[in-house]
Parts: structure tokens; C-alpha cells; sequence
């Protein structure tokens, strides 16, 4: 091993959806991605609990980025375009700048029903975390839980379109995209 070098969470994150790509998720271990990145298996595991977290260790930081940028937002903004506001921040800040990356990931998602699982798993906990910043704006069920839930799907529905696509288009464009639709959905003829 080579001496001390910076951003360790990063290169491990790096060698993970490499090695991911090129052997599959399952034949992937961790001293595979801990050599790959130049560090040690032990580091590995003081950076992640297991192989899975590489791909979902970060979900806690996309909720209080949400929550975050609720605050951001009057409380006299309707919850659903309050919603459509936090999705904008949050694409922006945190997603539009990793198109290559969401990519890859969400390649190695795809590619296995245990980490899809665990995907819809973190998407439940995103949708409770959305439910209490709703909640903590004075919307209440099921208002709330509504919006949440919109929001989910909004989510989802752009994120698939934004990393279909060339990278030539902002995930907020999908966003603004999905619930568009959404809205004439809900209008009727």
C-alpha cells in the first residue's frame, strides 16, 4: 500500500462502482475494491459496513438535503410546489453535477434485485423524511403524506429520464417534466 492520500471515502467509492461495472455487484468484494482504490480492506470497513453502503451510504445526506431545502422555502408556498421547489435544489446541488455517476450507480442497481430492494427501501425512508418536513411546515395528513408521496414519484420518474439521457439536460428539467404531466394527469379532459 502506498503512503497516506487524501478523499479515501471517495476513491473507495470510485473503485466500488468500477469494479461493479466491470465483474457485477455480487462477484465484487471489499478487499477487490479496497486494493483497486489503493487502500486497505480494514479502511474499507471503517468507511462502510459492507459493499452495499458504497452504493447507499449516502442516503442520509439526500433527506437532509431535502430538509434543507424546505427550509429554504416561505411556509406560505402550496405543498406541492414547495415539493417542486425542493426537488429543484436538491437536482441541482446535489445530482446535476454527478450525472456520470448516477449513472454508473444506477446501472449496478439495476442489475440486481438485492439492491433494488434496498433502493425502494431508501426511497420509504426518503418519503418518511419528506412527510416530517411537510409536517413541520403545518401541512398535515393527509396532506403531507400526499405530497410526499408525489414528490417520490416525481422523483423517480425524472431521475429514470435524466440518466436515459445524454447528460445534455438538467435533472430539474425532468422534474418539472414528470409533474407537468402529473398535473394534466390530474385535470382531467
Amino acid at each position: 500500500m502506498s503512503r497516506w492520500e487524501p478523499n479515501a471515502r471517495g476513491r473507495l467509492e470510485q473503485a466500488a462502482l468500477d469494479l461493479f461495472g466491470e465483474r457485477g455487484f455480487e462477484q465484487t468484494t471489499a478487499a477487490q475494491i479496497a486494493e483497486r482504490a489503493g487502500l486497505t480492506e480494514r479502511t474499507f470497513f471503517r468507511h462502510y459496513a459492507d459493499k452495499r453502503e458504497v452504493l447507499f451510504g449516502q442516503a442520509h445526506l439526500l433527506e437532509q438535503a431535502f430538509v434543507d431545502a424546505f427550509t429554504e422555502i416561505p411556509d406560505t408556498v402550496a405543498p406541492v410546489d414547495a415539493m417542486a421547489s425542493a426537488l429543484e435544489t436538491v437536482a441541482t446541488r446535489y445530482f446535476d453535477p454527478h450525472h456520470d455517476r448516477a449513472r454508473k450507480r444506477h446501472a449496478v442497481i439495476a442489475a440486481s434485485t438485492e439492491l433494488r430492494e434496498r433502493e425502494l427501501v431508501k426511497l420509504a425512508s426518503l418519503s418518511t423524511a419528506l412527510v416530517a418536513a411537510l409536517r413541520r411546515r403545518g401541512i398535515e395528513d393527509p396532506a403531507a403524506s400526499l405530497t410526499a408521496e408525489v414528490g417520490i414519484a416525481v422523483f423517480k420518474v425524472g431521475f429514470a429520464q435524466w440518466i436515459g439521457d445524454a447528460g445534455e439536460r438538467s435533472l430539474t428539467d425532468f422534474f418539472r417534466e414528470s409533474l407537468d404531466g402529473l398535473k394534466a394527469v390530474t385535470a382531467g379532459p
